[in-house]
């Protein structure tokens, strides 16, 4: 039986993840296309994107009621997130607190 390779981890450079992440937010790419174009898995894009993309500013007094549903509904999804991200913690910390003792 053939030994099975081992595959070299690539590493990117802070600048080229950031053109990943200027190409989805800017450049009006899906995580999808921009991954297929520039050959990195859609989930590290995503993560990329979590992390680097800047925030988008609050909607002013005058917003439609269309873009006031459509930020709660984007930021009822960052709360999960968070929430969930919360919990991980907890339970990691809890788990490693159980270990050293």
């Amino acid at each position: 039986m053939p030994e099975k390779q081992k595959q070299k981890r690539r590493t990117f450079t802070a600048e080229f993840k950031q053109s990943a992440v200027d190409l989805i937010a800017k450049q009006g790419y899906s995580i999808n296309a921009a991954s297929e174009s520039l050959g990195v898995d859609a989930t590290t894009l995503r993560t990329w994107h979590r992390k680097l993309a800047t925030p988008q500013p609050p909607l002013a007094e005058d917003a439609t009621v269309a873009e006031l549903k459509a930020e709660n509904s984007r930021l009822r999804r960052e709360l999960q997130r968070v929430e969930m991200e919360r919990e991980i913690l907890k339970k990691a910390t809890a788990y490693f607190a159980k270990e050293s003792m």
